[in-house]
C-alpha cells in the first residue's frame, strides 16, 4: 500500500495563441478540444452527444472539410492561419457556453447543412431522420406509401426552416408551406430556402401556427413545436439558455401548443392526411389526456416516444 493518491490531471487555462503555437495536426486539435470541454463542463445535444464528437464537427467544419470523414485528415499538420481559427473557436465554445453551431453557423440535418445564429433553435428534430426512413415510400409498414402523390406539406413552427426545405427533397412532387411565429426565425428560414434552392417549392408565411393558412388542406403536417416543461425550463444549461425560449418553453407541462395543433389540425388536412409531431418526453401524460386516440409512436435511432403519426380519421 501507498500514501500516494493518483488525482486527476487538471489542464490550466491555456490561450489560444499558446493553443495555435504549440498544437500542429487535426489529431492535437481535437484532442486539445476533448480536453478543454471535459474540464469546463460542458453539454452537449446541439447536433452532438458528448466531446469527443463536438470536438470533430467543430474541428472539421472550422477547416472546410467534410464532417463525416475524419480518417484521412488525422494526422494533416495545419497552417498558423488554421491552428489560430481552430483554437479560437475552441476556446469560445468554452468560455461563452454557446453551441457550436451557433459559433459556425452551421448544422447539419441527414447530410444537409442549413445555416443557424442565435435567432433559431439549433437544428436536431427526430423527424428529420424519419423522413428519410423506409415509413415514407418504405416495403412494409409506412406512413405516406407514395411520396410522389403528396401534393401538399405543412411545417409549423419550422424555425430555420430546415423540416420544410427536407420535406420539398422527399416529397418530390409537393407544394411546402412553412409557418413561423417569429420574424427572426423566418429571415433564418429565408436564407436556407434560398442556399438550398426550393424557393419556388417553399412558402414562409408569418403567423401563430394555423393562423395564415385559412382554408388550405395538407396531406402531411410536419411540426417540431416548442415542448419543453417548466420544470426542465428552469434546469436548462447554459448552451440551452442560447437559444429563443420561444423554441423551447411550451407551458407547465411542455404540451400548450401540441394541444392547439391537435385542436385544429383536422381543419387543414385531406381526408388521407396525417400529422408527425415531435414532443420530447410528453408521451405519458399525451395518451392519459387523449385516451381514445390511438398515436402512432416511430422509432428513430436515439428516441423511441418522442414524435407520433396520427390521421385526420384519428383526430377526429
Amino acid at each position: 500500500m501507498t500514501d500516494f493518491q493518483r488525482t486527476p490531471f487538471e489542464r490550466p487555462e491555456v490561450d489560444p495563441a499558446t493553443a495555435a503555437a504549440e498544437l500542429r495536426t487535426v489529431r492535437d486539435f481535437i484532442r486539445h478540444a476533448v480536453s478543454r470541454f471535459m474540464a469546463g463542463g460542458l453539454s452537449f445535444g446541439h447536433g452532438t452527444g458528448n466531446a469527443h464528437d463536438e470536438a470533430v464537427f467543430m474541428v472539421l467544419e472550422t477547416l472546410n472539410l467534410p464532417i463525416d470523414q475524419l480518417e484521412p485528415y488525422i494526422d494533416a499538420r495545419l497552417t498558423m492561419p488554421e491552428r489560430r481559427a481552430l483554437a479560437e473557436v475552441i476556446a469560445a465554445r468554452v468560455s461563452t457556453r454557446k453551441p457550436a453551431s451557433y459559433l459556425l453557423n452551421k448544422a447539419y440535418i441527414q447530410g444537409f447543412p442549413f445555416y443557424v445564429d442565435e435567432r433559431v433553435i439549433v437544428p436536431r428534430s427526430y423527424i428529420g431522420e424519419l423522413l428519410f426512413s423506409d415509413i415514407v415510400g418504405g416495403d412494409d409498414f409506412t406512413v405516406v406509401e407514395d411520396p410522389t402523390d403528396v401534393e401538399r406539406v405543412l411545417d409549423l413552427c419550422t424555425g430555420s426552416g430546415c423540416l420544410a426545405i427536407l420535406a420539398a427533397h422527399v416529397f418530390p412532387e409537393a407544394q411546402v408551406d412553412a409557418v413561423d411565429l417569429s420574424p427572426d426565425a423566418l429571415e433564418v428560414a429565408r436564407i436556407n430556402v434560398a442556399e438550398h434552392g426550393v424557393e419556388d417549392r417553399v412558402t414562409l408565411h408569418k403567423g401563430d401556427l394555423f393562423a395564415p393558412l385559412k382554408g388550405r388542406k395538407y396531406d402531411v403536417i410536419l411540426t417540431n413545436p416548442p415542448y419543453v416543461d417548466a420544470e426542465a425550463m428552469a434546469a436548462l444549461p447554459p448552451e440551452f439558455r442560447a437559444e429563443p425560449e420561444m423554441a423551447l418553453a411550451a407551458g407547465e407541462d411542455g404540451l400548450d401548443i401540441v394541444r392547439r395543433i391537435l385542436k385544429d389540425a383536422p381543419k387543414y388536412l385531406t381526408p388521407t392526411g396525417g400529422v408527425m409531431c415531435e414532443i420530447g418526453t410528453g408521451r405519458a401524460v399525451l395518451e392519459a389526456e387523449y385516451p381514445d386516440i390511438d398515436f402512432l409512436w416511430l422509432e428513430t435511432a436515439e428516441s423511441f416516444g418522442e414524435v407520433f403519426w396520427v390521421t385526420r380519421d384519428q383526430l377526429t
